[in-house]
């Protein structure tokens, strides 16, 4: 069943395929590399908008708090931490990048403080308490 065309020449009849192929299964060896791909193609996106969270967040910290210098020693380990975020450019200098890090710290150990907090608290009653039981006056020692 050949057409044949005005020039009389033939033709492969045309198939139309009404089959519905069922895909063939995927290994999990192929299903782990879709996913690895995938979350490949969405780093690039998923580290510029932490780059610019990070950003805004040093920006929000730096205008927000009055500015004091302390100096403290740090491990070699933790100088080393410090001078990688000033080479990828997240901080002008360790300084900073130490600043950040210590505000990040005292919000995650916030529970602590809390308790440092409560207990400071109670040290100064108990204080008052004992300078009252000895009748001392906090201007001029004894009463």
């Amino acid at each position: 069943m050949s057409e044949e065309t005005p020039n009389n020449q033939e033709t492969k009849p045309i198939v139309r395929d009404l089959l519905i192929n069922e895909p063939e299964p995927i290994s999990p060896a192929e299903k782990a590399m879709a996913s690895v791909r995938e979350v490949v193609a969405k780093l690039p996106d998923t580290l510029n908008a932490m780059g610019r969270e990070i950003s805004r967040t040093i920006e929000r910290t730096m205008a927000a708090k009055d500015d004091y210098v302390i100096a403290i020693k740090v491990s070699p380990e933790a100088q080393d931490r410090l001078d990688q975020l000033v080479k990828a450019e997240v901080f002008k200098s360790r300084a900073e990048a130490a600043a950040f890090l210590i505000d990040e710290g005292i919000k995650t150990q916030s529970a602590l403080f809390e308790r440092v907090h409560d207990k400071i608290s109670e040290i100064a009653r108990l204080r008052a308490e004992l300078r009252g039981s000895l009748k001392i006056d906090d201007a001029d020692g004894v009463a």
